[in-house]
């Protein structure tokens, strides 16, 4: 019996790096893809039944290639987390047009791209779950976020549409909203007034991504906040 697919689109260290070694301890196949592949080629390292696939999700038919290339060698996809996020944070004093369309490229066209390649194959399938890592961004804009947030915004309007139609066909669309600092090393080191207990960790998100996509279908999430106690909101 084949071994259950799940590719993250944007894996790199923090939460695609949690989300594939919870993904592999619990016997699936991971594709770990994003622009960087020296940074997935180190990340593989540790996780047992990764894959490094090189993925632009700005490059249209790159990622088309990549998700059929997937399907090829590893089998169908049964879980899609959309991780990719990119966006400038600026006002609309200095935001640039540039930075508003790079935003939307990222967040929202390249889910579109993502998802028509794989809601095939989950359809051929029987079932799947497309997880869409979100933000707080994507319920608010504020001053200084509008490339970013606005293409947040896109993104889970988008997301609600797929959740909507694809329903049917057994498939769970979900949005998961990041509200917080995310611990890394690096993060923490330059924050280093922050107290431990307010950074988010990466692997205790990862283990609400797994459960989202083992609810029964009579009892779906949609939508689902996370962020540490501290977090203002």
């Amino acid at each position: 019996m084949s071994k259950s697919v799940c590719v993250i689109l944007g894996a790199g260290p923090g939460n695609g790096q949690s989300f594939a070694k919870k993904f592999s301890n619990e016997g699936y196949e991971v594709a770990l893809c994003s622009r960087d592949e020296e940074k997935l080629v180190r990340i593989s390292k540790d996780i047992k039944n990764s894959h490094v696939f090189q993925y632009d999700a700005t490059d249209i038919e790159g990622a088309k290639k990549v998700l059929r290339m997937i399907k090829e060698r590893l089998g169908n996809i049964n879980v899609l987390i959309y991780n990719a996020g990119a966006g400038q944070f600026a006002n609309i004093d200095d935001a640039t047009l540039e930075g508003l369309e790079q935003a939307w490229e990222v967040n929202t066209k390249g889910l579109f791209v993502a998802a028509k390649e794989v809601i095939p194959i989950m359809r051929e399938s029987g079932a799947g779950n497309i997880v869409v890592i979100g933000a707080t961004a994507s319920l608010r804009g504020g001053a200084n976020f509008l490339p970013f947030a606005s293409a947040k915004a896109a993104q889970r309007s988008l997301s609600q549409s797929l959740a909507k139609h694809l329903g049917k066909d057994n498939i769970h669309v979900s949005y998961i909203i990041i509200d917080g600092v995310i611990g890394l090393e690096r993060t923490k080191e330059n924050m280093p007034d922050k107290p431990e207990d307010s950074f988010m960790n990466p692997d205790e998100i990862a283990e609400s991504v797994y459960f989202i996509t083992k609810q029964p279908k009579s009892a779906w999430t949609f939508e689902l906040d996370l962020r540490p106690f501290r977090e203002n909101w």
